[in-house]
């Protein structure tokens, strides 16, 4: 009796926990890792910093990357509304839903309560820079300093209207039943204006990133007034180089042997982008155009221990030409 006695503590106890895992799963602001108390300023900062981590733009590719930036724009859209948020309080996610489902405009029954239509999170400009980045950078890693010009918004002199919004209020056309009218309600506010402000920027290169791909400044685009900056996105542009030519993953050099090496063999080092020696000497005959591969010496795979491929591709220099002891020297080798 007692083995079966823990037996199902031991069952009720995972059960338990399973259920907490759940709960913990579906919360919002365990999505947005912040407290049930936060501030509207804390789940804005927390929200930010874990949109940049799970950005498309950052995380190409990766379905759970997807699934996660999802999951924390849906928790910030209901946090940062107080009224779904006090829905979601109160009766959690299922709750939410029903209560945006039930508030979609029209005809409708109710109590004639005023409610606020969801407002529209305006943002400025995307800006998209080309950044050059050298093969050493792409190879290694590294970092380049770029001068950034951009609009800020600054105060003015003077007030103006801000923060316009639709209000809608339920007026009633038969007993329980109401129709709904929107009204822009506007607040007063500080005049802003802009001014050009320039600085220096540090953007890392990781190793690995190719032609095309982005590097992501959450927030750091052009702003908008009265609503949020757009983002500044570096697309990377490989420079050319003189001794190696890139593509997708794999490297192409092309080296130069005397006629005298390509018939006896020879012994060369070749140089790599971040100067370790690679041995591409041989004991036997290069031909002309002749391509040898030598796996794991092209680039690194981003964000992975991989490597693609190294091509070498041999020149064979002739000589200009050869005297008449040279010639019968050599005719009678090959004959």
């Amino acid at each position: 009796m007692a083995a079966r006695r823990r037996a199902a503590l031991l069952v009720a106890v995972l059960l338990l926990h399973h259920a907490l895992s759940a709960l913990a799963e579906t919360s919002y602001y365990d999505t947005l890792q912040v407290p049930k108390d936060a501030s509207e300023a804390q789940i804005k900062r927390a929200y930010r910093k874990l949109a940049l981590k799970y950005h498309p733009d950052k995380n190409p590719n990766n379905k759970e990357a997807d699934r996660g930036f999802a999951k924390i724009n849906n928790a910030y859209e209901v946090l940062m509304d107080q009224e779904k948020r006090k829905v979601y309080d109160w009766y959690g996610e299922d709750g939410s839903k029903q209560f945006q489902g039930t508030h979609s405009g029209g005809v409708f029954f109710g109590d004639g309560a005023m409610e606020k239509e969801e407002e529209q999170i305006i943002k400025g400009d995307d800006v998209i820079v080309e950044l050059d980045a050298s093969l050493e950078d792409l190879y290694m890693g590294g970092s380049v300093k770029v001068w950034r010009d951009k609009n800020v918004i600054k105060l003015a002199p003077g007030k103006r209207q801000c923060k316009c919004r639709n209000e809608i209020h339920q007026r009633e056309i038969a007993p329980g039943m109401f129709h709904q009218i929107s009204e822009p309600v506007c607040e007063t506010c500080p005049n802003v204006k802009y001014i050009r402000e320039g600085d220096f920027i540090i953007v890392d290169i990781e190793k690995g990133m190719k032609d095309g791909q982005e590097i992501l400044f959450y927030e750091d685009g052009e702003p908008k007034i009265d609503g949020e900056p757009g983002d500044l996105k570096f697309k990377i542009r490989t420079t050319w180089h003189e001794r190696f030519r890139r593509e997708s993953s794999d490297l192409h050099a092309t080296v130069t042997t005397s006629l005298f090496e390509a018939l006896v063999g020879f012994k060369k080092n070749f140089n790599h982008l971040d100067n370790h020696s690679v041995e591409i000497g041989t004991k036997g005959i290069t031909k002309p155009k002749e391509v040898r591969k030598l796996e794991g010496e092209g680039m690194p795979l981003y964000q992975s221990n991989k490597k693609g491929d190294l091509y070498i591709t041999f020149d064979v220099a002739f000589p200009e030409g050869l005297t008449d002891d040279k010639k019968a020297k050599l005719t009678n080798i090959f004959s």
